[in-house]
């Protein structure tokens, strides 16, 4: 950045590139705060985001909303109520669902900068806070991002309605921003800038610090008054703007005015393209005016000759067909006004660059122009007079008589409609004090180096610092023990030896990597001067990046999650994908210091490594089902029937028989019920319902002769009891079948199930003892025959997703199997 005009900008400037400690940029109006925004973000390193309470603040800082940004529900915001899910204001609708692409830009976020910090409230601070922590560290506040807060809380002050306080004051002793629990759990440095650039007169400028100060009296409020000029009336080439308190008295002069200009009113309808919402509209979507209107430019002149900024006063003079003729009222020339363009933004990542890039939305175009004779105080806030009528005696908020007075660079620019009572002068002791105590606790020199050094030291102590990654490597092993009955494979035996090697191999030598850091000089100075220092780290840093690729990203790869149980398939998955986002992000990290220790490229490849592609992906995807190595072919099958049946009857496919269950029937390979039973998993239920579909299965794909059981004469006399039960049970469904009833009846007088008796007569199916016409209607035997001579025999489930709504699981069974029996005669 190039040298500032004076010492605290460039003390603010190497406070934000140089440390991790949170900003709050204040000063009087007119000290140059908007002018360092712009220049800190053409020249600043780290990656930032500029959001601001307000859609025109947001317009004018080049930003975009807090609200937008952050998906911020509007009205009170309760701490913790997110986290808890509570109901307090909503509970649940506070947590948002953010595009991948958001997120992204979060974790790899290095600078917030909250613009007009003044009229942002403690809970939305808080608000943000959770939504940082959410998807970057929760242990720190705003989730280790650093914020610069920019603003004068001696202008527009927050708002908050009685019924919203109401619920606030529970949890905040102020509605300003520094009663935010977050901020009040971080350090941040005041800084307040001084010299003042607007006003020159040294007289109004004391004026203004006796309205900051709520000391204006004697004769700086009776100099003041002598600008109180009751019934002024000036000409319209003058130029002057009144200043209002309520925007209903703002409009009314204006359109007052207008009316009493004769000559024909030209309207003018701005173009809207893309995502541009109403209420941040820079100026009139039909802007009506006419020869000799007053109007205000609300943009600044982007062309070389900067003929007018926003808030210049002119008079139209002419209105030719693309352009408006303004003439201000010094001006010697007139200004020949074009349609310019305002955009609203969006952060995205550059594909390409993976940098935090400002993506255009929407384009709003216009003339810059709006009816001048009255705006309100609110909206004047970022604006500059060379002549102001302010009536603010009606002013019901803290700083609306200061914002008003600032906006004129001049007293003798400045009218007042009726003189200024001190009881108008609206002042907030809290904002006082506060004031106070930040102008006394100023940073020097020395305090910007500690902190210098501090960031430095904590940054590479951050770098080998490995404990966070255990205990995520622990928590899933915790979780892979916890369900390792409902997953599929060996997982625990890749987990153990890979915690095991990361404790010995990586852990353990990291403590005491970082007593010899410390031995080293480590907090004496500079870790970048430190030659010792960087020599040491270029040692380590290959060897870690080393361990950390061979001991916990290789293994990752051959690690299956596969379950059907959803609930456990999402705590899984979301702990491996912690895991591997933190294990890249120290291995990056890591590799960049290979050289030797800079913040900047640690901080560019920590960013840069927080985006969401995965290098590391565990070898078994989503939608690549797990196949063990013994008997795959037995095993596949007996899963296409358990899905087949988890559709049919609707259920989880976990809760008709779980992938382990699968497994050790594919490798016992169980020839009767008795020996069905002793497989874990298959309780008598289940193997009355699906006992000898098994066995059947089992029996025409199993190779080799059956395995001779152990003899057990009580388990098969019970078997043959059961089976003959079973046998006998669907025998006399089939009777009832063959007798004329319908399947209504027969659940009736047999007092079972639809999918029961679907089950029994599905058993006879090919035999010939069905009539399938009773069962399944003609048109659909056809549609399936149709089906199956175009696909052939697939899963029930394929043919079901192809056929549709119109044809049962039942039908499909049925007609499939009698296709099937009438194929091998």
């Amino acid at each position: 950045m190039q040298q500032p005009e004076n010492k605290q900008l460039q003390l603010a400037y190497e406070y934000v590139e140089y440390t991790n400690k949170h900003i709050f940029l204040t000063g009087k109006a007119g000290t140059g705060k908007t002018t360092f925004l712009q220049n800190l973000k053409k020249r600043l390193p780290k990656r930032m985001v500029v959001v601001a309470p307000t859609g025109v603040a947001a317009m004018n800082a080049g930003g975009v909303t807090i609200h937008s940004f952050f998906q911020i529900p509007f009205g009170p915001y309760i701490p913790g109520a997110a986290s808890r899910g509570a109901a307090q204001t909503g509970g649940d609708r506070q947590v948002k669902k953010f595009s991948r692409e958001k997120i992204n830009i979060i974790r790899s976020l290095d600078l917030l900068v909250i613009d007009e910090i003044s009229m942002v409230r403690a809970d939305v601070l808080d608000a943000i806070d959770e939504v940082l922590r959410r998807y970057r560290d929760r242990t720190q506040p705003f989730g280790g991002v650093q914020l610069l807060m920019i603003g004068d809380l001696q202008q527009l002050a927050p708002i908050a309605r009685e019924e919203e306080w109401k619920l606030l004051r529970q949890h905040y002793s102020t509605v300003y921003f520094f009663g935010s629990q977050a901020l009040q759990q971080s350090e941040y440095v005041p800084i307040m800038l001084q010299h003042i650039y607007r006003q020159r007169d040294e007289t109004f400028i004391n004026i203004l610090n006796g309205i900051r100060e709520n000391r204006l009296a004697g004769p700086l409020l009776q100099r003041l008054n002598e600008r109180c000029q009751p019934g002024f009336s000036p000409a319209a080439s003058e130029g002057y703007i009144t200043l209002t308190t309520h925007n209903q008295q703002a409009q009314q002069i204006n359109e007052r005015e207008l009316q009493q200009i004769g000559g024909k009113a030209h309207t003018f309808k701005a173009g809207v393209e893309g995502d541009f919402p109403e209420y941040n509209y820079p100026t009139e979507l039909q802007l009506v005016l006419k020869k000799g209107a007053q109007v205000m430019f609300v943009k600044n002149d982007l062309a070389r000759e900067k003929r007018y900024y926003n808030g210049k006063i002119g008079t139209v003079t002419d209105i030719l067909e693309d352009v408006i003729v303004v003439q201000g009222p010094e001006d010697e020339d007139p200004i020949y006004v074009e349609q310019a363009e305002w955009h609203n933004y969006k952060y995205t990542l550059d594909e390409q660059t993976k940098e935090i890039q400002e993506s255009v939305v929407g384009t709003f175009r216009q003339y810059p122009l709006k009816l001048a004779w009255a705006i309100t105080i609110h909206k004047s806030q970022g604006l500059t007079f060379d002549k102001a009528i302010i009536d603010a005696n009606a002013a019901f908020t803290h700083g609306q008589v200061y914002v008003a007075l600032s906006r004129c660079r001049s007293l003798e620019g400045l009218v007042l409609t009726q003189p200024l009572a001190p009881g108008s002068i609206i002042s907030d002791a809290t904002i006082i004090g506060f004031n106070g105590r930040v102008e006394q606790n100023q940073p020097g020199p020395d305090a910007l180096k500690g902190a210098r050094q501090e960031y430095q030291q904590r940054l590479l102590l951050e770098l080998f610092d490995f404990g966070g990654l255990g205990r995520r490597i622990g928590y899933l092993h915790k979780l892979l023990r916890e369900h390792a009955g409902s997953l599929a494979g060996t997982p625990l035996e890749i987990i153990r030896p890979l915690e095991e090697g990361f404790r010995t191999a990586i852990e353990q030598v990291s403590h005491k990597f970082g007593h010899q850091l410390q031995q080293l000089g480590l907090y004496e100075g500079m870790v970048e001067e430190n030659r010792a220092l960087q020599a040491r780290v270029q040692q380590a840093a290959p060897y870690f990046a080393g361990k950390l690729s061979e001991l916990v990203l290789e293994p990752l790869k051959d690690l299956s999650l596969e379950t059907d149980n959803k609930e456990v398939k999402k705590s899984l998955k979301t702990a491996l994908e912690a895991l591997l986002q933190d294990a890249q992000i120290k291995e990056a990290g890591l590799q960049a210091s290979r050289g030797g220790f800079t913040t900047q490229a640690y901080l560019q490849a920590r960013a840069l490594a927080s985006l969401e592609e995965a290098k590391t992906k565990p070898q078994k995807k989503d939608g690549t089902p797990y196949v063990p190595s013994d008997h795959p072919e037995l095993y596949q099958r007996l899963r296409q029937y358990r899905d087949e049946m988890a559709i049919e009857h609707d259920l989880p496919h976990y809760m008709i028989m779980q992938l382990k269950t699968m497994e050790e029937l594919a490798a016992r390979q169980p020839r009767t019920l008795a020996e069905l039973k002793k497989i874990k998993g298959l309780g008598k239920k289940k193997i009355e319902q699906m006992g000898e579909d098994l066995l059947a299965i089992i029996n025409s794909m199993a190779k080799g002769p059956a395995p001779t059981p152990e003899p057990d004469r009580e388990s098969e006399a019970a078997a043959r009891a059961e089976k003959k039960e079973k046998k006998d049970s669907k025998l006399e469904t089939l009777a009832l079948f063959k007798a004329g009833h319908s399947l209504e009846e027969i659940m009736e007088i047999r007092g079972l199930a639809r999918s029961t008796v679907e089950t029994h007569l599905s058993q006879f199916a090919g035999s010939g003892e069905l009539d399938m016409d009773r069962l399944v209607p003609r048109e659909t035997q056809s549609l399936i025959a149709g089906y199956v001579e175009e696909m052939g025999f697939t899963s029930l489930g394929e043919a079901k997703e192809i056929l549709g709504e119109g044809v049962s699981y039942f039908e499909l069974r049925l007609v499939m199997r009698e296709l099937q029996e009438q194929q091998s005669r």
